[in-house]
């Protein structure tokens, strides 16, 4: 009869511990989320746009650079969200000697990005859209997706 109770003992002690050891691994899943690198290449023209983004949840971290034929070049990075399909993000970049912030968007359509465009203004030396609900993606700025270099 003892021997009956010390197993039911352990057999609870063992389950109670497997069940804890399985529980963190769950929750750690849960918040380190996933992460992902991807790399967009738009040519228009004689003009080139590499966008290369790491998306973790909807925050989105990369670099953005704008080769535009016979003009100086723009590279910086992004730091913004995928709000739905569309991502919003400050693009800090260097140009003509200075740095500058502006808002770009980018709607994300299968393997391909799409620049939108609206009005601007400057606020806080930031240039930003003045109505987000108006942006137009119907333009020829389209990204699509290549491998990581």
């Amino acid at each position: 009869m003892k021997r009956a109770i010390v197993l039911a003992a352990l057999t609870l002690i063992c389950c109670k511990k497997q069940e804890t050891i399985a529980i963190p691994d769950v929750q750690k899943e849960i918040t380190t989320g996933i992460s992902k690198s991807e790399c967009y290449l738009g040519v228009l023209k004689n003009d080139t746009i590499r966008m290369q983004i790491t998306i973790k949840d909807s925050v989105v971290e990369g670099k953005l650079s704008y080769r535009f034929f016979e003009k100086d070049k723009n590279d910086g990075t992004l730091s913004g969200r995928m709000e739905g399909d569309t991502l919003f993000a400050a693009y800090t970049f260097q140009s003509e000697g200075s740095e500058s912030i502006r808002e770009v968007a980018f709607l994300k359509k299968g393997n391909t990005f799409t620049e939108g465009y609206s009005d601007v203004e400057e606020k806080d030396n930031t240039v930003v859209f003045k109505d987000k609900s108006r942006l137009d993606f119907n333009s020829k700025t389209i990204l699509t997706e290549t491998d990581c270099k």
